[in-house]
């Protein structure tokens, strides 16, 4: 898949989660915009999973601890033929597997997740069980810049560097916002380089909508022999949606039919510039 394939499929990704979010009633729309970019290139150019091999031991794992924005992982899912995209028309309805939240119960899906702060220690186990079992397969997960103000994510990067696990990878979805304002006011996190190198982390940074730049740099893991790696990805909340962009009010909210329509035609007008 090119540069610019993968650039219209993240357009039509984007139509589709503010389809089903509108459709829905409810979802994480500023989040889901910022990290799509992040899980379409981890599932189109760089993981080892489909729903051919996906009961494989040995197939690569993601896990979405930053699971509040499970709509972005859900339209990438069904593109991807883990189960019918018409699944998704009953999202958060009675009865309904297409929750909120990661779930077990939808084909494709790792692990539960949601509460934030637990799925980078979930993935340390993964990743060890890799080592102790001596299997190849790379485990990585994406965590929000919010969700970092949790300890448990701190107590499993020491044991991912204490363990050399360096077929792990963690992807910051850096976007800036969380629901109540500015991480940086909310609760500072920086200079996340720094306190991921100082526990024992291999660090990178990157554009995390320039696609070129992400495909060199997760294929590119582990960085270092022995260390796990963690990639900053600087995103844009709300990205690809003008009146969103930034704005904090969007982390989750529902667009009326002025504003859907209104961001239809932005994604179409990108999309026309591209073909």
């Amino acid at each position: 898949m090119t540069t610019d394939e993968l650039k219209i499929k993240a357009i039509e990704y984007r139509k589709k989660l503010l389809y089903y979010i509108k459709n829905a009633g409810a979802g994480h729309t500023g989040g889901s915009l910022s990290c799509i970019d992040i899980i379409s290139v981890l599932y189109n150019k760089v993981l080892n999973v489909s729903p051919d091999n996906f009961k494989d031991p040995l197939r690569d794992r993601y896990i979405q601890s930053k699971g509040h924005s499970v709509e972005a992982l859900y339209v990438v899912l069904a593109a991807c033929g883990f189960f019918p995209e018409p699944d998704l028309e009953t999202m958060c309805r009675y009865r309904s597997h297409y929750v909120g939240h990661p779930t077990r119960k939808v084909n494709g899906i790792e692990q539960n997740t949601g509460a934030l702060g637990h799925g980078l220690s979930v993935s340390v186990g993964m990743a060890l069980a890799a080592k102790l079992n001596k299997q190849g397969y790379k485990v990585f997960t994406l965590l929000g810049d919010g969700e970092l103000t949790e300890g448990s994510n701190w107590e499993a990067a020491l044991s991912a560097s204490h363990y050399n696990l360096d077929n792990l990878t963690a992807i910051v979805d850096y976007n800036g916002l969380q629901i109540t304002g500015p991480t940086s006011e909310v609760c500072k996190t920086d200079p996340l380089d720094l306190k991921f190198s100082a526990f024992g982390w291999s660090v990178e940074q990157v554009d995390g909508h320039d696609f070129e730049e992400m495909v060199r740099i997760f294929n590119g893991t582990p960085f270092r022999k022995g260390q796990p790696s963690v990639i900053i990805a600087h995103t844009i909340k709300g990205k690809g949606v003008s009146f969103m962009e930034g704005e904090k009010k969007w982390h989750h909210g529902v667009p009326d039919d002025g504003l859907y329509r209104k961001a239809m035609h932005e994604l179409d007008k990108r999309m026309e510039l591209i073909r």
